[in-house]
């Protein structure tokens, strides 16, 4: 009896001990992008999406160490071509993932062109406390020096943190972690490209030891009132970019073509020419709904600043870049298009 007592006791401590030693189990789901495409050595050119999340996956054998993985490929597209129906497939699969049970986190490989818009639109509309991470490279998989392998074992090791679980969609570059809100691409093809101007990096990432910052102070995944779990179209949203001598043609085209929200890339504080302002009026008090972003890549747009919001019925961004101000504006169009009601989810988010 004590000798099978004894060995119950050996049994138990080696299943517990298997468990503390149990890797995370992170579900890889791969978009495209420059991470995984190939060209010339030499030249700048190559071709997104030129593999498959299977050889992403392969070509990092250190990830084994970190977690187990899975993969599945989504899209295999440029982020250039990033659009509605795949942010909406995507999220729906992200949530459909994490709520299996089976998967305590997800890595999205992407391109960086548009990463920070399907980052904003996933951290609005992903239904969970698990880490979700967007990772992508500015070099192809085939160039001299690639950053790919090395930013795909750091957005695993940050997908698998336990200190990662709360924190929002994440965006890893660089041995960087940036809050999906604050974070914008600033430079055509540095490495060092990915930045949070206004707020800075939420945490840094080295070899997989990863030192956190502040935790982000507005609603996200779980705690946001946006829900497209049963949406099959997003309404249309146009930037329009001021400058110099602005002309409204662009405005009315916009609202012609089918827009129902415009988000003007505006000089300074979000301003305008007196032509385009009174332009964006007129098709503000039509029902379109207007918000005034910047052109510029930091600063906030205050309300009433400049610009008489009140009076022309104009939803003021706030932080956000225009960008992420058409984001926000598409999923908030999905629920109202009451200005006030708008401009109340701009200061929340």
């Amino acid at each position: 009896m004590r000798l099978l007592t004894s060995i119950g006791s050996i049994v138990v401590a080696l299943v517990l001990a298997r468990s503390a030693w149990a890797k995370p189990a992170i579900r890889i789901l791969a978009t495209g992008g420059t991470i995984a495409g190939a060209g010339d050595a030499q030249s700048y050119g190559y071709k997104s999406g030129s593999f498959k999340v299977e050889d992403l996956i392969a070509a990092v054998p250190q990830l084994k160490e970190v977690a187990e993985l899975s993969g599945e490929q989504v899209a295999n597209i440029g982020s250039q071509d990033m659009n509605n129906a795949v942010w909406l497939n995507l999220a729906k699969r992200v949530n459909e993932v994490l709520a299996s049970g089976d998967v305590e986190g997800v890595v999205i490989t992407h391109g960086t062109d548009t990463m920070e818009e399907t980052a904003f639109f996933l951290d609005l509309t992903i239904k969970s406390e698990k880490p979700v991470v967007l990772v992508g490279s500015m070099r192809p998989a085939t160039a001299i020096s690639a950053d790919g392998p090395a930013n795909l074992f750091q957005a695993v090791s940050v997908a698998a943190s336990p200190a990662a679980k709360g924190r929002g969609v994440l965006v890893v570059l660089n041995d960087e972690v940036h809050a999906a809100r604050n974070v914008t691409k600033t430079d055509t093809t540095s490495i060092e490209t990915f930045k949070s101007p206004n707020r800075g990096p939420v945490g840094l990432v080295h070899t997989g030891t990863i030192a956190w910052f502040e935790q982000m102070d507005r609603p996200h995944t779980s705690r946001s009132e946006f829900d497209v779990s049963r949406a099959t179209q997003l309404p249309r949203v146009d930037i329009i970019y001021a400058h110099a001598n602005m002309s409204p043609d662009l405005i009315d085209a916009a609202v012609r073509a089918g827009a129902k929200g415009l988000v003007i890339a505006g000089v300074g504080d979000g301003n305008m020419t007196k032509e385009a302002l009174a332009a964006l009026g007129r098709v503000a008090k039509s029902g379109v709904v207007v918000v005034r972003s910047t052109r510029l890549p930091s600063g906030l747009v205050l309300r009433n600043n400049e610009v008489n919001d009140d009076k022309e019925g104009f939803v003021a961004s706030g932080e956000f870049t225009a960008p992420k101000a058409r984001v926000l504006l598409q999923l908030a169009l999905t629920k109202t298009k009451d200005v006030k009601q708008i401009q109340r989810m701009f200061n929340a988010y």
